[in-house]
């Protein structure tokens, strides 16, 4: 037998180990075939990887087993050598104490992996949040031609007639039981109705909000995004992505080709027009990171101010994600930017084509699903970035899922030192505390928590709700949950653990926050605030040893997307010196 590459435009990665009849090629070879390998598949034909985040412990990703076998085929059918590979799965349903915390750990898997082993080319299977960053991040730290292909939505919860969204409605039946409108009986009975299919959360979550991001980044094939988990159509796409992963190996289609601040842009806007989830804004500051992009809050606020939400889903709007990929998903919101002049047309995608090549041909099949931008949820569906002297370094709230009449307020400070001791108290009848007031949680963020759990949007007191109020002003150094609402102002930086004005607040102070204006402000003297500061002693004990430790010694900031300071930047696909 020779082993002789095939014809392909150029030496490949994998023919470093495959390719020759040196000892070390031999070894190589030989240990792959006790999986049953032909010969010929070591031609020098593309290797294309199958990086998967199956687990049974992440629930949103337990049926992407399946979905691998399609991409399988897809890479035999355009005459590629699939391999497929575990990666740690981050899934926020089980996880503890949040899978946020995990999202660096699972890049970092991702990265090495595709540098060490003999891939050229690698199709991502992700689908509960943290999966989809931290396989795109990874892949973009080696930049080798990486195509997504998500799990998809799960289909339409069902209750007593009425549709019940994943996440969304826990969060509601949760405030209902504390107002009395439900029984604990109620609760558990649409438990069975919540998740009753395969797949993410069917609301515009943080797992479709960044299953959205990918395929505006140009990162997935155009209508990845809303594919249903168990429609037949999910399987398609990923049999053609994986076709079309070999094709990008053949054109050295890299994530550097790709994710351009022109795609970044695109994305922002993306996520303003489909009311997408907070989670989204630090997840593209890390990625952006790693590919080298200088990307930064301000522009979230710059490119995502002005973007109406004209997808109708919760928890901004009525619908699900079966609705909207009925209606014609993502495509057609693209599309939408692009007539409006606020669309990179140009940018390229994982097809080849540009971004405009993709989605000029979108239909939409349902108007109230996907709106015009004259009928809009709401005018500027954007992510707002707040400053000011209880921020310095900005904080963000999502416009369409607030109350409109608390977008400008000014209430009284009462202060959570951390979730326990918000969880201890929030119920108490004595607590002092009603509708005017601003609840702060602090030592949340990256370091705090540790790990920026999805804390943020704490549900009111009791003896508030049963009044009939819904929301009040809520800040955090937290995330929250991209199925999450209200008016919510989250990921406040510096965080307190590291010495962040939000540190010394104390409950009675006054808050003042103005959305249209981009101000959150503590009225307090500049000189009061100082002394505070000065006065301050971090309440964290650092954790000791293991992987708690490298995160709390190494992770940055929300507002640079909390991603390790060692990891900015990429390292390149360089293969590793032989070791036999």
């Amino acid at each position: 037998m020779s082993f002789t590459p095939a014809p392909w435009p150029r030496k490949l990665r994998s023919h470093e180990w495959y390719i020759g009849d040196s000892r070390d090629n031999i070894y190589h070879r030989s240990w792959m075939k006790n999986q049953g390998l032909p010969d010929d598949v070591f031609d020098g034909r593309p290797v294309i990887g199958i990086c998967n985040t199956w687990s049974e412990l992440t629930p949103c990703n337990a049926h992407l087993r399946d979905l691998a076998e399609r991409v399988k085929r897809g890479i035999l059918e355009a005459g590629g050598l699939p391999v497929e590979f575990p990666v740690f799965s981050a899934g926020e349903s089980s996880l503890r104490p949040t899978a946020m915390i995990y999202r660096n750990l699972a890049a970092m898997d991702v990265e090495e992996a595709l540098r060490a082993n003999p891939l050229d080319g690698v199709v991502l299977m992700v689908g509960c949040d943290k999966t989809t960053p931290a396989l795109m991040m990874g892949a973009a730290s080696v930049d080798i031609p990486a195509i997504v292909v998500s799990g998809g939505p799960m289909l339409n919860g069902w209750f007593r007639g009425e549709r019940l969204g994943s996440g969304t409605a826990l969060w509601q039946m949760s405030e209902d039981i504390k107002a009395g409108k439900i029984s604990r009986e109620d609760f558990l009975e649409a438990e069975q109705s919540m998740s009753r299919s395969p797949g993410s959360c069917n609301t515009m979550g943080t797992a479709s909000s960044m299953a959205s991001m990918a395929e505006a980044l140009g990162m997935a094939l155009s209508g990845n995004a809303a594919i249903p988990a168990v429609d037949s159509r999910r399987r398609v796409m990923a049999q053609m992505t994986g076709r079309r992963a070999v094709q990008m190996v053949k054109d050295d289609l890299k994530p550097s080709d790709i994710l351009t601040r022109e795609a970044f842009e695109n994305a922002i806007r993306t996520n303003g027009a489909i009311g997408g989830s907070t989670n989204a804004v630090i997840h593209l500051l890390a990625l952006a990171g790693r590919i080298g992009v200088d990307l930064t809050l301000d522009d979230w606020d710059r490119f995502g101010r002005d973007i109406p939400t004209i997808v109708n889903l919760m928890p901004s709007g009525d619908y699900l994600m079966e609705e909207f990929f009925y209606a014609g998903g993502l495509p057609v919101v693209i599309k939408r930017l692009g007539e409006a002049g606020l669309l990179h047309k140009d940018a390229l995608t994982v097809s080849g084509g540009t971004m405009w090549d993709e989605v000029k041909d979108a239909r939409n099949w349902n108007e109230d699903v996907i709106r015009s931008f004259d009928k809009a949820l709401t005018s500027q569906g954007g992510i707002a970035v707040l400053k000011g002297n209880l921020a310095p370094k900005g904080a963000i709230i999502k416009p369409s899922a607030a109350s409109p009449h608390l977008m400008k307020h000014r209430g009284r400070a009462v202060v959570f030192e951390n979730i326990d001791d918000y969880k201890a108290r929030i119920e108490d009848e004595a607590l002092d505390i009603d509708e005017t007031c601003v609840m702060v949680l602090r030592n949340c963020g990256p370091k705090g928590y540790p790990g920026m759990a999805e804390v943020g949007n704490m549900g009111l007191p009791p003896k508030v709700l049963r009044k009939g109020i819904t929301d009040m002003v809520r800040i955090s150094d937290a995330r929250m949950s991209g199925t999450a609402y209200g008016t919510v102002v989250l990921h406040s930086a510096p965080e307190a653990a590291v010495g962040g004005p939000l540190a010394i607040v104390r409950t009675g102070d006054m808050i003042e926050l103005d959305v249209a204006e981009r101000r959150l402000h503590l009225d307090l003297p500049d000189d009061e605030i100082e002394r505070r500061l000065s006065e301050w002693q971090s309440p964290i004990e650092p954790p000791v040893g293991g992987y708690a430790q490298l995160f709390h010694t190494h992770v940055q900031g929300a507002d640079t997307g909390a991603d390790f300071d060692f990891l900015k930047g990429g390292r390149g696909k360089e293969v590793p010196r032989e070791s036999h």
